[in-house]
């Protein structure tokens, strides 16, 4: 399988670029850097695509595990180097689930199934950057 993305400079510091699902992105760098911050970073936008794909994988298994949650958020803090090219070399990722009846260890097995077997942006990022992964758990 084959992804083609189009990216189209818009003038200045600002590209749009296309999706498979149909929708399309602004890109733009923020004004310390030339643009005017009508867009999203690339480097950002990477973090979202590492937490959006392990969160389908999650998201899809509390819904076939039958489980219980009120509320689901990933955070990604990563660490940019310092010297040109600028990358993450090191990432935390933080799966927060809320709800008064939450099943510790079929949630946690639903993170390590993402993490270990089926995000593919997960398996990318392991290719550059340090992965640390935390798993916490707010009974409500």
């Amino acid at each position: 399988m084959t992804n083609h993305i189009t990216t189209k400079w818009l003038g200045g510091m600002a590209f749009e670029s296309n999706n498979p699902s149909g929708h399309n992105l602004r890109i733009d760098a923020g004004p310390d850097d030339g643009g005017e911050g009508s867009g999203l970073r690339p480097k950002a936008l990477m973090l979202s695509g590492l937490a959006g794909c392990s969160g389908l994988d999650v998201a899809s298994l509390i819904k076939k595990m039958k489980l219980e949650v009120d509320d689901f958020t990933i955070e990604t803090i990563a660490n940019l180097t310092d010297e040109h090219p600028k990358y993450y070399d090191s990432v935390v990722i933080e799966y927060h689930f809320y709800g008064s009846n939450l099943k510790e260890d079929k949630l946690q097995r639903a993170v390590d199934l993402s993490v270990e077997k089926y995000c593919g942006v997960m398996e990318m990022f392991r290719r550059f950057a340090q992965l640390e992964i935390k798993t916490v758990f707010h009974e409500q």
